[in-house]
């Protein structure tokens, strides 16, 4: 079988023409080409998958306080898919990505000519209630720089001799430790490039703590002004920290209990392809059904 583009634009079994289409949103510092082996299950099942490679990087949808650019470019690239294909599309997010596809669902309740199908948060729990509170006024203060991600992500290392050596720092590095082989190997080469001689991230930090310093803390008002008019499933990782870290009020409320969890930590996708990909296409199936 030819093994499709990173965004998942080759060749699908004929039956995608008959499903609605996957547009898949990233987490943060994670291309989409990332998610190679996700999004290749996917297509084995007769999806079609579509993806944005890097929110942050067009100077056309700058990074800004709760996204909304970013939100703005997701419902263009959706919109264009739609159009594309004739079929309509689920919103399907990791993390970033996640709130990014909740967003642009409320925002956006149809793209193109056609209504969005549902939303699949991949452990991107919603901030609502205090925490948003705190978040807001973290923000407004300069705080927010100290006390989320974006703290490591500025001084993160971003520049090797030669791709064996990136392999070697991440797969020594915690986080990484339990990734699927194949999915460190799709980060490692296309998450990375050339850069006068040595290998470099293709992700900026600087973006990447742009976005982890503007997080949304409107999300609970978003969805009061523009009531959600699609299905939301909820797939955590039981070893989340992140669950724990913002609560599953919001998420609760929002997917009306339509919560699933699998084995893994935050960065599930990437500890467990396999699983993830079986679980968002029972995700996409029970939406259906609706």
């Amino acid at each position: 079988m030819t093994r499709p583009s990173p965004h998942g634009s080759g060749p699908a079994p004929a039956a995608s023409i008959h499903k609605p289409v996957i547009v898949f949103s990233h987490g943060n510092s994670f291309p989409a080409s990332t998610y190679g082996v996700v999004f290749r299950q996917l297509e084995a099942r007769g999806y079609s998958v579509k993806a944005i490679e890097k929110f942050g990087h067009d100077p056309a949808y700058p990074v800004t306080s709760n996204w909304p650019h970013l939100v703005q470019q997701l419902a263009d690239f959706s919109a264009q898919q739609v159009k594309k294909t004739g079929q309509p599309v689920f919103l399907v997010g990791h993390s970033l990505g996640g709130f990014l596809s909740l967003m642009c669902a409320a925002r956006h309740p149809e793209l193109g000519d056609k209504p969005v199908c549902g939303v699949v948060l991949l452990d991107a729990p919603l901030i609502g209630g205090w925490r948003a509170t705190g978040l807001s006024i973290a923000k407004r203060t300069s705080l927010v720089g100290s006390v989320l991600p974006g703290v490591v992500s500025r001084r993160r290392k971003h520049q090797w001799p030669d791709l064996d050596s990136v392999f070697t720092h991440f797969r020594s590095k915690k986080a990484f430790a339990r990734w699927n082989d194949d999915v460190l190997r799709d980060y490692i080469e296309q998450g990375t490039h050339d850069a006068a001689g040595l290998r470099a991230l293709s992700f900026d930090r600087d973006v990447e703590t742009a976005i982890y310093n503007t997080l949304p803390h409107n999300l609970d008002q978003l969805i009061k002004r523009h009531p959600l008019r699609c299905p939301v499933t909820f797939i955590g990782g039981l070893q989340s920290m992140e669950m724990k870290q913002v609560g599953m009020a919001l998420t609760t409320k929002v997917s009306k209990g339509r919560i699933m969890m699998l084995e893994g930590s935050h960065l599930f996708p990437m500890e467990k392809p396999l699983a993830t990909a079986s679980a968002i296409e029972t995700a996409l199936l029970n939406m259906s059904s609706m």
